[in-house]
């Protein structure tokens, strides 16, 4: 960080000035003096107006006063001054204890409120974070809050008790009062005390008044997550740094100094501490006003001394880059220049956001080219640096990432870690070579030779070990060669670690050498890439920075004062040739860099002006506040930051400023208002190549084709050399122009003189080489036409141009029209058109490659007989059946292996439905095989999984459809059995089948008529129809390889009791009581049962309905389901249950083949009731 005085204002008549505030929210500044002095000033700087170009922008932009208004209302000494930014108020006191509340009406201060308690003097005002209240206390111990409007909240009067300041706490729930003994005591917004927080005096009687208190308030973030915010400045010179108000570990500042003021600033990042120290002057002592910069920490950074004879107060500007300073009747403005954490390469900016988030801190990636940003959380940065194509970034390292407790991070421009080194050496200082990082601590400092992509393929088996020195050592260069030699790495020299009495403070580095700067003023040189220190050189002073030319010749060196002076390598005595660098000196140096391609050049920011050094005389200065980035081809880059750390989210390119140096503008300006000679002239006394090139493209423009091959020749451009000899062979002068035009990239210009020509086929070819295929349709439409086969190259290049940018439906009408159909594929995929991207497998030929990425791609979203058409249009078979095998489609599997006669699909088939059961899937499995076609082999399934429900007593609806759902499988198979082509009987004798298969198709509705007879009984049961339920009872003893007996009789009985079939009931309760299965304990509930009934009834059956068997004209009775006489069998009607006698009228399902009694019995449904099929006629 660099501080110095910037400006100075004077108050009139030599008032003293008491105090001081900013408002870092509107800019007013309030001074306080002597004789009731109250002034309101605002320092603008002046960024709009006309002669600002946007160098002069930030500290370097001129201010004015545009305010300076006095406020008329004190009669004594004004002694405190507080803002309250929230509402726009200014609060003042005098020593007579007067407080005046002023506020801001169009444009002028007026008074609002005032207040006189005529008691004691006013020693501190504090405004809450909100704005919301204002503490006022007094020398005498009186304590008053009140609030904005005016309102008093409470009072209090501490006994015995000298205040002499107040602070809110940031979250305005405490206060924090210092006393005149040095304590601080805390209490809460109501008045209550809670606790004395720690002091760094203790209990050791020592009286030390506290000037000063400053709680920071954390608005603006924080740039570390434990850092100290509030600051107890002693008159004695000690400030003591608290993370909160019960921290018992404080940091410790001794300044050195007679304390009189301490201000954070608004990030919390710096403490200014003002006072008094008394310097030795003439033999004298005499009392010295100073200024020091401390971290949160407590680290000093940087010390400014202020002229006068007595400075009162400090503060802040909002941007901190700004100090003011109240000494004796004048106010002095400091400006700060601060260390960033920063640089710059391949036109990348990386700088570092200070506050610290939940993720750490945010390094930013800025493309200045392309005005993108890439981010990057590192948890604490140290310190980061840059050098060709990749930076290094310094960090500490994750507390659960290893035992190391730093890590050195090599990123390209997009954030993205290339290498990364662990290390327990704490890397303060860090340069780069454009292999190698150099990472130094106090004491030692290591040379890591990182690897990228491109040099790890280069050098596999050469890279160099990781070396650490000590700063005290001497190194040959013997050790490393030895090591380099060793490649079983058995040789190993102890690494020295000892404290150096003498500790680095700064480092920098070439390709060749490697400067080291000591706080003695020392700088050691060593040679690189063999570490050998080759030189040690003495300074007047602790160097800060330390930069070296580009070919390592000269050094320039700015210490802690701001001197910068040059250090040449190669000056040897008694040579008058070389500049004497040792008499060298500029004050007020804060930033240098040295031209990338001329060792004379070096640009140096003095306070808010940049010199370019040519040798070592001065140019002309540029007014600029801005870091410089690099300096190449006469052009010096440099960035805004301070505005980018303002706001690190609005990355503009006017944050980069490019300016010239005074012979690149003096070349311009020749050869814009003189001429070629003596342009000429100039560049000879001044060579450089970016000078000639200048020359040569203005000798271009003139068609001066001598001048501009030698120009070419100057700045070594083959290219344009080869061009000039291409243009002397072209006798035309507008051609000649035309192709001017377009070498300098003048391309508009260019086509208009191509056209102008007639020479539309020169355009064209111009617009193709530059990739502009919309100016290529638009000139080829302009006359005759070009070929198709240009017109659709260009439609295609267009294509490409929109699907690079992601648009595919621009890229899919341009593909169209070019008719390239490979690229119309992929954009039909990234649009999922898919319909149309299976349209397009017609277009295709056969066997073309095209096809099988249709194919892919059609599979990729489950288009499976689409994919299978690509596929087999390829001729890759067996990827068609794979690809059905995987979309689960195994009847289209099944049916393209039988149609290749592709044997392996069974096997396949097979073992995937064994793994699905061996799993538990068994649905999942009867799905494979109804898809597979293979009906029985699914019926089989349902036909055990039918049982298993059975057997735990499922709902039997449940089981009955399962049961229906196997035998519609088996009637599938039936008819889809392709043996004999015959009949149904074929199948159903068991020609074509094994004889379990036979016995399987045969019974294939036995289960489902079961469970439809057991149900409708119970139907008809509830719904009183005993004698239909009676009926339908007796059909169920046909299934008691089904159905449960004990069920079907207990059935049988209650229904035919119900009927007064007592004959029949007698039946059932027989064979219950004959049953094995069932307990004792239930046969003797059925026998007692049974007693009860038929010992009031006898065992007879009251109605005995009887119906003529149609076979052999016998009558039987209408419930049985065979005739006795010719054993003909009667089958059940589905509707009621019923024994069907005559079939010739009954009605058959076309499913299931099962009757109902009439075709009126199913004029009210709608479908089936077994098999539930819809009933489309009857």
């Amino acid at each position: 960080m660099f501080v110095y005085l910037s400006k100075k204002i004077a108050i009139p008549n030599n008032f003293r000035l008491n105090c001081i505030a900013w408002n870092q929210r509107q800019g007013f500044i309030a001074v306080g003096g002597e004789d009731g002095l109250l002034k309101v000033l605002r320092v603008e700087s002046n960024t709009s107006g006309p002669s600002s170009d946007g160098k002069t922008r930030g500290l370097a932009a001129a201010s004015n006063l545009s305010m300076n208004q006095t406020l008329e209302g004190h009669n004594g000494h004004v002694q405190v001054v507080t803002w309250n930014e929230e509402h726009q108020k200014l609060t003042s006191s005098d020593q007579h204890g007067v407080i005046i509340v002023w506020m801001l009406y169009k444009g002028s201060w007026y008074e609002e409120m005032i207040n006189n308690r005529n008691k004691s003097v006013v020693k501190g005002m504090s405004w809450s974070s909100d704005g919301q209240k204002i503490c006022i206390v007094y020398e005498d111990g009186a304590v008053i809050v009140g609030s904005v409007d005016g309102n008093r909240i409470w009072g209090k009067e501490l006994k015995n008790t000298s205040l002499t300041g107040v602070q809110w706490s940031p979250d305005g729930k405490l206060l924090l009062f210092g006393l005149k003994t040095g304590e601080v005591h805390l209490y809460d917004n109501q008045g209550v005390f809670l606790m004395k927080p720690s002091s760094i005096f203790g209990n050791s009687g020592q009286t030390q008044t506290i000037v000063a208190l400053h709680w920071y308030d954390g608005k603006n973030g924080y740039v570390a997550l434990d850092c100290p915010t509030l600051a107890i400045c002693y008159q004695s010179g000690r400030v003591q740094l608290m993370r909160n108000e019960s921290d018992d570990n404080p940091v410790v500042v001794e300044t050195g100094m007679t304390a009189v003021w301490c201000s954070w600033n608004n990030s919390g990042s710096l403490l200014a501490v003002t006072g008094l120290l008394p310097l030795l002057t003439n033999g004298e002592k005499k009392d010295t006003n100073f200024i020091q910069f401390y971290t949160p920490f407590g680290e000093h950074v940087r010390t400014l001394k202020v002229p006068g004879r007595e400075v009162t107060c400090c503060a802040w500007e909002g941007g901190s880059l700004r100090v003011a300073l109240s000494v004796d009747s004048h106010i002095y403005f400091a400006n700060i220049r601060p260390d960033y954490k920063w640089t710059y390469f391949s036109n990348t900016v990386v700088f570092a956001n200070e506050r610290i988030t939940k993720d750490g801190v945010c390094v930013i990636f800025w493309n200045t080219t392309n005005n993108s940003c890439c981010t990057k959380y590192v948890r604490s940065l140290i310190s980061v640096a840059s050098q060709g194509e990749h930076c290094v970034l310094a960090t500490r390292n994750e507390a659960n990432q290893g035992m190391e407790q730093f890590a050195l991070i090599v990123c390209n421009t997009i954030a993205t870690p290339i290498d990364t080194k662990y290390l327990d050496l704490e890397p303060l200082w860090i340069t780069m070579t454009s292999n190698t990082v150099i990472a130094a601590s106090k004491n030692n400092f290591i040379l890591w030779n990182f690897r990228t992509p491109r040099n790890s393929a280069l050098n596999a088996g050469r890279t160099r070990r990781d070396r650490i020195y000590h700063v005290d050592d001497t190194p040959t260069g013997v050790t490393e060669v030895i090591q380099d030699l060793d490649r079983d790495r058995t040789f190993e020299t102890p690494v020295n670690t000892k404290a150096t009495v003498d500790p680095i403070c700064t480092i920098c580095s070439t390709e060749k050498i490697l400067l080291v700067g000591r706080e003695s003023g020392m700088i050691q040189c060593y040679s690189l890439p063999q570490v050998t220190l080759t030189n040690r050189y003495s300074t007047n002073a602790r160097p800060c920075k330390m930069a070296v030319n580009c070919n390592s010749t000269r050094a320039s060196i700015i210490d802690t004062s701001g001197i910068l002076t040059m250090l040449d390598f190669e000056n040897q005595k008694g040579s008058g040739d070389n500049e004497d660098c040792s008499k060298f000196e500029r004050k007020d140096v804060w930033a240098m860099c040295w031209a990338q391609d001329n060792p004379t050049l070096l640009a140096i920011m003095e306070k808010t002006r940049m010199y370019v050094l040519r040798g070592l005389d001065p140019e002309e200065p540029i007014s600029c506040s801005g870091y410089i980035c690099s300096f190449h081809d006469l052009e010096i880059r440099c960035v805004l930051l301070d505005d980018l750390m303002q706001h690190p989210d609005d990355t503009r390119p006017d944050h980069i400023l490019d300016l010239e140096v005074k012979s690149l503008r003096d070349t311009r300006e020749l050869l814009a208002k003189v001429g070629l000679k003596e342009a000429n002239n100039f560049i000879q006394d001044n060579p450089h190549p970016r000078l000639w090139r200048l020359l040569a493209e203005s000798a271009l423009k003139q068609l001066d084709l001598e001048t501009a091959e030698n120009s070419m020749v100057r700045c070594t451009d083959y290219l344009g050399i080869q061009f000039i000899k291409r243009l002397q062979n072209v006798h035309n002068d507008q051609l000649k122009r035309a192709e001017v035009a377009a070498f300098l990239g003048n391309y508009d210009e260019a086509e208009k003189l191509y056209l102008n020509l007639d020479r539309r086929d020169l355009a064209i070819s111009l617009r193709q080489k530059l990739g502009d295929y919309f100016r290529v349709v638009q000139l080829m439409k302009m006359g005759i036409g070009g070929s198709d086969k240009q017109m659709e190259h260009a439609f295609n290049k267009i294509g490409d141009f929109f699907a690079e940018r992601q648009n595919w439906d621009g890229a899919r009408e341009y593909y169209e029209k070019g008719r390239n159909l490979e690229r119309l594929i992929q954009c039909h995929y990234k649009l999922e058109d898919y319909h149309e991207l299976a349209a397009t497998v017609d277009q295709l030929p056969d066997k073309s490659p095209i096809l099988k990425t249709v194919a892919r791609m059609l599979a990729s979203v489950g288009m499976c007989p689409q994919a299978v058409n690509a596929y087999i249009k390829y001729g890759d078979v067996k990827q068609a059946v794979d690809t059905c095998v995987r979309l689960n489609h195994w009847d289209q599997a099944v049916d393209l292996a039988k149609t290749y006669k592709m044997v392996q699909i069974g096997d396949l088939l097979n073992k995937y439905a064994e793994h699905l059961l061996s799993n538990g899937k068994r649905l999942q499995a009867i799905e494979l095989y109804k898809k597979a076609n293979c009906h029985l082999e699914a019926a089989k399934l349902l036909f055990k999984l039918a049982e298993e429900k059975a057997k735990e007593r499922s709902n039997p609806l449940r089981v009955k459809k399962i049961y229906v759902l196997a035998a519609l499988l088996i009637e599938d198979h039936i008819k889809n059995t392709p043996a004999l082509k015959g009949t149904r009987s074929n199948v159903v004798m068991g020609l074509t089948e094994s004889n379990e298969d036979s016995k399987v198709i045969e019974r294939a509705w036995r289960g489902a008529e079961a469970y439809h007879f057991l149900l409708l009984a119970h139907r008809q049961l509830y719904n009183g129809e005993s004698d239909a339920a009676t009926k339908t009872s007796l059909r169920l003893r046909e299934y008691e390889d089904i159905l449960d007996s004990e069920d079907i009789y207990c059935l049988l009985a209650l229904s035919s009791c119900l009927n007064r079939a007592f004959a029949t009931c007698s039946k059932a309760f027989i064979k219950l009581e004959s049953l094995e299965k069932i307990s004792e304990s239930k046969k003797e509930d059925y026998e007692d049962l049974a007693l009860s009934i038929f010992t009031k009834y006898s065992p007879k059956d009251s109605r005995n309905s009887r119906t003529e068997c149609v076979n052999c004209e016998t009558m039987v009775p209408d419930w049985c389901v065979a005739c006795p006489n010719c054993s003909s069998r009667f089958p059940a009607c589905v509707v009621s249950g019923k024994p069907l006698m005559d079939l010739t009228t009954a009605w058959i399902c076309t499913v299931c083949r099962h009757y109902a009694a009439t075709e009126r019995d199913v004029v009210n449904i709608n479908a089936c009731p077994l098999c539930h099929s819809t009933i489309t006629y009857i």
